[in-house]
């Protein structure tokens, strides 16, 4: 049901390779684990000191954890419903993401292909609404299963309730409380391919037929030539998230720097590339020790061994101060900075 450490190293759960340590750390093999631990171990634990770790591919620690680190470690995808044009597919958070990908595009079902190879556990998808190739995990998320580690309920949101925007979900806010225990996606049996975001399309084409296997390859093969393999370098991804501003601050920036790329977001508002905006800065391949900025790809801070979660926090500050004397842009971290 549940296993329960002490003095537990976190390494091995978060993707900058840290190596801090968990003062408690419990690992949830069912969700009937929750409450088997409750009775015996809760009452010496605030709620207020519990930090839901899955993957920890979104995640910066600056200090070892004195929080009870909860790790949901369940696993198992089925089929809950089906009908003539779609299958309900629940997967348990502790499901890794990309092999719920490789399986839904394995058995035909089209909808999360764009998300191939995001590290992280499905746990984290609602959280973080996580998106790529213009798409996002609210496109194909049904139901959010979970426990209130408060009172110890099962709690069960659909869609709506969810309250996702970019990078952002109720789970932020005021559930942050709720330890996700599975996810339902909505996927289709008659694909409706998304090919417009950036080379997509001719990356699929390269590869002949645009079919799932094909659009989750081009994926994969448009990512490993960007982005840094996590078990080789360790890196959260995009450390800092695309910024919206009006379209009249846009339009401005677009005439003093012509060759900016901007992107048409809800409303009278534009989307940057912040990776574009750090390049420009001066920071693309910068390195310092152990720290650094990927030289593919400006908005992936990365650890090439022994760098601590503090020098890339300060890399990141330096980072946002430029961009912002620059451009009059701010950035804001994409990742979860952990600071206790």
């Amino acid at each position: 049901m549940f296993d329960f450490y002490q003095n537990h190293s976190l390494k091995q759960y978060n993707t900058f390779h840290l190596n801090v340590t968990s003062k408690n750390f419990l690992r949830l093999n069912t969700k009937e684990g929750w409450t088997l631990f409750c009775e015996t171990q809760k009452n010496k634990f605030s709620i207020d000191d519990i930090l839901i770790l899955g993957g920890g591919s979104n995640i910066l620690f600056l200090n070892d954890v004195e929080a009870l680190v909860v790790h949901p470690a369940m696993h198992g995808i089925q089929i809950v419903d089906e009908t003539a044009d779609h299958t309900m597919v629940e997967a348990d958070a502790g499901v890794i993401w990309d092999d719920l990908v490789e399986w839904t595009v394995r058995n035909g079902l089209g909808g999360l292909e764009n998300l191939s190879l995001i590290p992280g556990c499905v746990g984290a998808s609602p959280v973080q609404n996580i998106g790529a190739y213009g798409t996002e995990a609210k496109n194909t998320i049904s139901l959010v299963n979970g426990i209130d580690l408060i009172d110890g309920k099962t709690v069960e949101l659909d869609n709506a309730s969810c309250q996702f925007g970019y990078r952002n979900s109720i789970f932020k806010t005021s559930h942050k409380n709720l330890l996700i225990t599975s996810v339902v996606f909505k996927l289709s049996k008659h694909p409706e391919f998304k090919l417009s975001y950036g080379q997509l399309m001719t990356e699929v084409e390269k590869l002949g037929t645009v079919d799932l296997r094909n659009v989750r390859q081009a994926v994969i093969n448009i990512r490993q030539s960007k982005l840094p393999d996590v078990r080789e370098i360790g890196n959260a991804g995009s450390f800092f998230k695309n910024p919206v501003v009006d379209a009249e601050i846009a339009e401005q920036l677009k005439q003093a720097f012509p060759e900016m790329p901007v992107y048409k977001a809800a409303g009278n508002q534009t989307k940057l590339a912040a990776g574009w905006l750090i390049e420009q800065a001066g920071w693309k391949g910068y390195r310092s020790g152990d720290m650094g900025v990927y030289d593919k790809q400006a908005l992936v801070l990365v650890n090439y061994g022994n760098a601590t979660g503090r020098d890339i926090y300060e890399l990141s500050e330096k980072i946002m101060k430029s961009v912002f004397e620059k451009f009059g842009v701010e950035l804001e971290r994409e990742v979860n900075v952990v600071k206790e």
